[in-house]
């Protein structure tokens, strides 16, 4: 029987560990230095170097040679999932004042200690105050929040980092040139981005795929191994939602979907690209709240689609405003700009005053009409002559989301969402989703509104945040409750967009 390769290439010295220098550098300078202390505590993910760091570290200090097949009295592993209970512990704090055999210090390596129960850790933690001198604890756990701090405080803590793409891309290379396993670039990066930083679990994926003989292995053999959909189809989808082409991008879920690809599979990857290409496209974050969410629906793969289906809706108002035509340049005299009528101003005596006589008057009927006209000119006048304010003008909703673009790109990302309605007193603001009615109503997301309305019109009117009303029918709100939410989605009879 072969050797797996992740125990073929288990780091059996500090220097062959790999991504974890920063733990490594202080443990062999202290071990150099003879300040070794009573207890370590190693955190970090799985697969990252923890028990075989802890295994050389415990050869280390008693001067040890580390080999597989070398097993050492003093040096004892201990399993916490499987010995968890507090018997375990006190036959352990029984056995722990017993000198060691022939090594210097007896090293006692517990993996998985968060797995022990509150009555262990209560038993542990005597030891732990008072350990004997020739004894050495070395805790490993990949949940640290599940560790008593007073655990923890009588401990040196190492956190070990999962590996980056590239560190983990370069030493899955070295092991596939030693091994004479022909395999491409792009697969070796595909490998070491799905261990998600795991060292361990990234051999053993290259010990997997190694199966493969015919010709050197591609990332396509790997995808199909993995069960991935294929990247260029994640990216189609991307792209497509990028062009808000939501139709498309359904489509190709559809099929991926329809081809057997897990939704959960699918989701992550979509995830994962959504997240690279967002510093670019920030309104990709507004899809991961909703994407993220997916995995805890009863129905996974009819959200997804609903996710992505939703976009061509909230992409654009409903009714969108038309851009106006021949406006004149900033530099001319507007044409034709509208003056807003007093209250307190009769209309019937603005249109008298423009409409001209259509027959000649008597001279006394001209008198009365004149002095008619001012004493309806001296009732609308205010008795105090209010303070000079700058001049408002219509507002233009198209100019608004121009200007907001460019000064807020956060909150463009929010108003092009919402079915705009502008009125001579207030604008109206209806989105579909709590989430952006929400962030719309913030404080701060108005008043940078509102100011960017003051600069280009000279004043604001109120801005109303308000929600779109859809009725659906019984099973579309049955549907719509299980997947928490959703809007009605026109598909054709054929199914096809």
């Amino acid at each position: 029987m072969s050797q797996a390769l992740y125990r073929k290439y288990r780091s059996r010295g500090f220097d062959e560990v790999v991504g974890q220098q920063h733990v490594t550098d202080l443990l062999a300078n202290a071990i150099k230095s003879g300040s070794i202390s009573h207890a370590y505590l190693f955190t970090g993910p799985r697969g990252t170097g923890k028990t075989s760091v802890a295994r050389i570290v415990a050869h280390a200090i008693n001067e040890l040679p580390y080999t597989d097949d070398a097993t050492h009295l003093d040096i004892v592993e201990i399993d916490a999932a499987s010995n968890r209970r507090i018997d375990d512990i006190r036959d352990l704090r029984e056995k722990v004042y017993i000198a060691p055999s022939s090594a210097k210090y007896k090293v006692y390596i517990i993996d998985e200690v968060h797995m022990l129960t509150g009555e262990s850790f209560n038993a542990l933690l005597k030891t732990l105050e008072e350990p004997p001198a020739h004894a050495v604890f070395i805790l490993a756990t990949t949940e640290l929040h599940k560790v008593p701090a007073t655990i923890v405080s009588r401990t040196q803590r190492f956190h070990f980092r999962p590996g980056s793409v590239e560190t983990v891309s370069k030493h899955l290379r070295t092991i596939a040139d030693k091994e004479s396993i022909k395999i491409d670039d792009a697969a070796l990066r595909l490998i070491a981005e799905h261990s998600e930083g795991g060292f361990r679990d990234s051999v053993s994926l290259l010990d997997q795929v190694s199966s493969i003989k015919d010709g050197a292995i591609t990332v396509d053999m790997v995808e199909s191994l993995l069960g991935l959909a294929p990247h260029d189809q994640i990216e189609a989808v991307v792209n497509d939602i990028v062009s808000l082409d939501s139709s498309a991008a359904v489509s190709r879920l559809g099929t991926l979907l329809a081809d057997g690809m897990s939704p959960m599979t699918i989701i992550a990857q979509l995830t994962k690209t959504l997240s690279d290409r967002a510093s670019d496209h920030p309104e990709f974050y507004e899809l991961l709240y909703d994407i993220i969410e997916i995995p805890r629906s009863h129905a996974p793969e009819l959200k997804l689609l609903a996710a992505i289906g939703k976009l061509g809706q909230q992409a654009a108002p409903q009714h969108p405003v038309t851009p106006q035509k021949d406006v004149a340049p900033a530099t001319q005299t507007p044409v034709a700009t509208p003056k807003i009528i007093q209250p307190s101003q009769p209309e019937t005596a603005v249109v008298e005053a423009k409409t001209p006589p259509s027959e000649p008057k008597l001279k006394s009927e001209a008198i009365a009409a004149k002095n008619e006209m001012k004493t309806e000119s001296a009732a609308a006048k205010p008795s105090v002559t209010p303070p000079p304010t700058t001049e408002s003008h219509p507002v233009d909703w198209s100019v608004v989301l121009a200007e907001t673009q460019k000064r807020a790109p956060a909150l463009y990302s929010i108003l092009k969402r919402a079915d705009t309605t502008v009125e001579t007193d207030k604008i109206v603001l209806r989105f579909g989703f709590k989430l952006h009615r929400t962030k719309m109503n913030d404080d701060k997301q108005r008043r940078e509104l509102a100011s960017i309305i003051t600069n280009l019109f000279g004043s604001c009117p109120e801005i109303v945040i308000e929600g779109d009303s859809v009725t659906l029918d019984d099973t579309s709100a049955a549907v719509a409750d299980i997947m928490g939410g959703g809007v009605p989605v026109q598909v054709p009879p054929d199914g096809k967009s």
